[in-house]
């Protein structure tokens, strides 16, 4: 059964941290390229940070030198920190593969990030 679960936001102030964790099942996700996306409200969803099965990041300009994305394959389970965060950061964060078609794939309940200025 796929399991797509999101965890550790919250309420935080501007400059202030966070760490998303996702905790995943099946092995399509322990073989495949993961990403946190955040949609915020009245746009959509964009891909924040991508890392590699073989552990490679890549990070949106906006995010790149505050978030780190991090997994561990043992656990199943995908990380994102959040650093220096900005009342922009503020959305919906959710993970997944990063595959064409994902929209189409299942997805978690995600995590709400609020920053206040």
């Amino acid at each position: 059964q796929v399991q797509l679960v999101e965890s550790g936001g919250g309420l935080v102030q501007a400059g202030g941290s966070l760490r998303l964790s996702c905790a995943t099942s099946g092995s399509i996700f322990s073989i495949n390229d993961m990403g946190w996306y955040r949609q915020a409200p009245g746009k959509q969803r964009e891909l924040v940070a991508v890392i590699t099965s073989s552990g490679s990041t890549n990070y949106l300009v906006s995010v790149k030198g505050r978030f780190t994305i991090s997994r561990d394959n043992a656990k199943n389970t995908v990380y994102l920190q959040m650093n220096s965060l900005k009342p922009e950061d503020t959305a919906v964060y959710y993970c997944n593969l990063v595959v064409v078609g994902v929209e189409d794939y299942y997805w978690g309940q995600g995590t709400q990030v609020t920053v206040s200025s």
